[in-house]
């Protein structure tokens, strides 16, 4: 099953008040709200995606345990971006100092900013179409540095702020640059 996409007339638009309460009072599925109002009903995944973002996200884990960059949330965390798009990449990232800019209250909601990093590990369930347009939207509300990992085709689209994506073929090593210093990604690990 693929993600559906379903557009809401201006009047129908949810604001984030009552977005939240519709994904609370819906705990059994997953939404995100994009830019322009529509409401994503995203699919489950298999076994393999499943999977993989469990790898990923402890590798993350591992990495920033020694390297105290700052917080990483796996694909349940939503974040609420300029663009008043509501977003939940798989893998996300945001310096320390930013968390700690938050209050308390921020902090146990949507959180109310873009994240420094994000991946998105491509779902059977995903259209390539619609990935991109998620990470142009990540990169345009001030990530840093964004991966769109496409398993089945073995092609990693790399992200960085005001460039055109850069296109990768076949599973290699993925770097943090400058953004995750020293951490690196072997995609060979991962199954596909």
């Amino acid at each position: 099953m693929e993600s559906i996409r379903v557009h809401l007339p201006e009047d129908l638009r949810m604001n984030d008040d009552e977005f939240t309460r519709f994904c609370q009072d819906n705990p059994d599925l997953k939404f995100e709200r994009r830019k322009n109002g529509d409401i994503v009903f995203m699919a489950s995944t298999g076994g393999e995606t499943g999977n993989n973002n469990f790898e990923l996200a402890a590798r993350f884990a591992v990495w920033n345990w020694q390297a105290q960059f700052g917080k990483f949330f796996d694909s349940s965390t939503a974040f609420r971006l300029p663009d008043t798009s509501i977003m939940s990449p798989d893998v996300s990232a945001i310096m320390q100092s930013r968390w700690d800019a938050l209050t308390p209250e921020q902090r146990r909601k949507i959180l109310p900013l873009c994240p420094d990093f994000v991946l998105e590990l491509r779902s059977q369930s995903d259209r390539l179409k619609d990935c991109f347009e998620k990470m142009d939207d990540w990169m345009a509300n001030g990530c840093q540095l964004g991966w769109l990992i496409d398993l089945t085709n073995q092609t990693t689209y790399v992200y960085r702020p005001n460039q055109k994506s850069q296109e990768i073929v076949g599973l290699g090593q993925l770097s943090g640059e400058a953004i995750l210093p020293g951490f690196i990604l072997d995609l060979t690990t991962l199954s596909y």
